[in-house]
């Protein structure tokens, strides 16, 4: 299993350095908070609130979960990378006034730049960082890195590189079920033939997400270093089907992904 395991997950989740919803203040204080706290929720148009009230304690759940071995780990990324979201920028512009307003918040309270910090850290360790993993998914990830080259071979724009893709998918198996093209995303569905692979000990799914999506992460790597955004597979929960997006990687910028001081917001 890669790094973080389990129980180092779930310390990492537990050090969330936001407002809890078991403290309180005996000395009157509670309500200073929780002013500070609408506030700062009004500053960021909800996204505030909505990641400390709900999308963190479901964070949790899936962390938990993971450790007790009824949730994947890309169940727990996944979630992860579904986090409640304030635009600092329209693609390469950027928006000053939400600049502003992130740099108000982050006056009012500490825990606006610690979020962030906090959010990158455990966003890299869930999301396949090469250093965080064992021997042999290290091997598979440099493998498809390797891959990668010939794979991606003169194909510059997302179009080339989900053409290539897509020979790769049916290359081992893999069943494309449905192609779309929308504002120079191109989305792939696709059925997952090793889906089963090892369920009855491993649990479904498995072999697909937790080994073989290591090669995934060497593609990533590679499209990565030349400008190409590739969103490897997701959205298998529930569903036969997963899905995977290639596009131009831009430079939007968003809190919590985008800490104040990048974006010259810190007091």
């Amino acid at each position: 299993m890669a790094k973080p395991d389990p129980e180092e997950l779930v310390r990492l989740v537990e050090a969330f350095p936001g407002p809890s919803s078991e403290s309180s203040d005996s000395d009157g204080g509670e309500a200073t908070e929780a002013a500070e706290t609408a506030r700062i929720d009004n500053l960021l148009d909800g996204a505030y609130g909505a990641l400390t009230r709900d999308w963190y304690p479901e964070l949790r759940r899936r962390a938990a979960a993971h450790a007790d071995g009824d949730c994947l780990r890309e169940r727990v990324l996944e979630h992860v990378e579904a986090v409640p979201s304030f635009r600092l920028s329209d693609g390469p512009t950027p928006l000053g006034e939400r600049r502003e307003a992130l740099a108000e918040a982050a006056a009012l309270r500490d825990d606006v730049r610690e979020i962030a910090e906090w959010y990158g850290t455990l966003r890299s360790r869930l999301g396949g960082d090469r250093a965080s993993l064992t021997r042999g998914e290290r091997l598979l990830h440099d493998f498809g890195y390797v891959l990668a080259h010939l794979l991606f071979l003169g194909a510059s724009s997302p179009r080339a590189v989900v053409r290539r893709l897509r020979l790769a998918y049916r290359s081992v198996g893999v069943r494309i079920d449905e192609t779309a093209s929308a504002g120079g995303i191109e989305e792939t569905r696709f059925t997952c033939p090793y889906r089963n692979v090892a369920a009855g000990t491993c649990g479904k799914r498995w072999v697909c997400h937790e080994k073989l999506d290591r090669v995934d992460d060497g593609y990533v790597t590679y499209l990565a270093e030349r400008g190409i955004a590739y969103q490897r597979p997701r959205g298998c929960e529930g569903s036969e089907q997963c899905q995977s997006t290639v596009a131009r990687d831009g430079p939007e910028r968003w809190w919590p992904k985008t800490p104040p001081a990048a974006v010259g917001a810190d007091p």
